[in-house]
């Protein structure tokens, strides 16, 4: 059980009893890809796969990580007074920006820590493992240091440890989506002006099983700040005849008297699939709420089809894993989640076809690309705070 090796290995590496629990998820984003730089709408949700923390207050300065999924590192070690990125600490960067842009914002972060982490979202996979472990850092030191950040504030922070600290010019859906998650709900997030609506999530018949492909996305090195720059492109072209300030205020109506200002027929296409993934979403959210699943996964199927032909992000792996998963019976909709080059898919399935629908999608996987793809059942989880690890 996690618990149990956590508490093995913090005797091991940290001693004592005084530490605290606290837990992070993952998430999924059920549809709105690519759209959430773009000004325009997303609809993800936290799940039950997530960072594991133990931690407690230090009298001096010095913070202290160890990471149980990075045993060979050991223990990563930086003073409160050096708070600058440093490559060899790696994953420990994402904590020591937090930290510093916490301290910051203006908040008595006055004493290190000691903090024993553990991730059971398969790395790489484009389920946040890294907004997770942001935000398990904010709500460590928010609980640690009786700080009581406004949540919001701390999704923010987060966002800015990707972007300035990390260099990854990513928008702001992962980290909300696990700091503001709340169980068997979705979030319909407007993330120009980060309002929000939760959508309860009535599953009762069907699962959601995300698809690993098993191909390792490295966000930072991938092709997502060339599609982010490619959009940022088809915007600037579209403000001269449209008094916009996203892609995301634009129907597909608009975009289709406007689109010919838009020269670059590649920066065209990722304009394109930005605004009907958006209008996407606001239909699908309206699909959960009248209960009409069937129409939802309509939706699914045809994001993941502008993803494949207009934004050119699914690549052969998600490709083989969604196109077997609509081959299935008894599958409401499937599409690519994350922002693609590899990681992870998402099907809704009926539950007494799930074992079946994984046999046969990880055989069809397994003949096509010669390795295997996993498979796990998600459940919608709460977001991110201090928890107690259940025996």
């Amino acid at each position: 059980m996690v618990d149990k090796n956590m508490h093995r290995t913090w005797q091991e590496i940290f001693q004592g009893e005084d530490y605290r629990t606290f837990f992070s998820p993952g998430r999924i984003n059920l549809i709105g890809e690519h759209t959430d730089y773009n000004g325009g709408h997303v609809f993800p949700c936290a799940i039950t796969l997530g960072t594991y923390g133990l931690a407690r207050r230090r009298e001096d300065k010095w913070v202290r990580l160890y990471s149980m999924n990075f045993p060979e590192i050991g223990i990563i070690r930086f003073s409160l007074d050096e708070l600058d990125f440093k490559k060899e600490h790696e994953w420990a960067n994402y904590a020591k920006g937090m930290i510093r842009y916490i301290k910051e914002a203006g908040y008595p972060v006055d004493s290190g820590a000691d903090i024993l982490v553990y991730g059971n979202i398969p790395n790489g996979a484009g389920l946040s493992s890294s907004a997770s472990l942001e935000l398990l850092i904010g709500v460590i030191m928010d609980h640690l240091f009786d700080l009581n950040m406004d949540r919001i504030e701390m999704v923010k922070i987060g966002r800015r440890v990707e972007n300035e600290f990390i260099h990854v010019n990513s928008g702001i859906m992962d980290q909300f989506a696990i700091g503001m998650g709340k169980k068997d709900c979705a979030i319909l997030l407007d993330c120009g002006r980060l309002t929000y609506r939760y959508a309860p999530i009535k599953l009762d018949r069907h699962k959601i099983v995300i698809m690993n492909t098993n191909k390792r996305r490295e966000l930072a090195g991938s092709k997502y700040n060339e599609r982010r720059a490619e959009c940022e492109r088809a915007l600037a072209a579209l403000k001269q005849v449209a008094d916009i300030e996203s892609l995301g205020e634009l129907s597909e109506e608009d975009f289709q008297r406007y689109a010919h200002v838009i020269a670059d027929p590649t920066a065209r296409k990722r304009a394109r699939h930005a605004v009907s993934e958006n209008q996407r979403t606001l239909k699908a959210f309206e699909a959960l709420e009248r209960g009409d699943l069937n129409a939802f996964g309509a939706l699914m199927n045809a994001s993941h089809r502008s993803l494949r032909e207009d934004y050119e992000v699914t690549g052969r792996e998600l490709d083989v894993l969604v196109e077997a998963a609509w081959d299935e019976e008894g599958v409401v909709g499937a599409r690519m989640t994350g922002a693609g080059f590899g990681g992870c898919a998402i099907a809704i399935v009926e539950a007494d076809r799930v074992d079946r629908f994984i046999e046969n999608v990880g055989a069809r996987y397994r003949k096509a690309i010669g390795y295997d793809a996993s498979f796990y059942i998600a459940s919608i989880g709460d977001r991110a705070g201090e928890w107690l690890l259940v025996e």
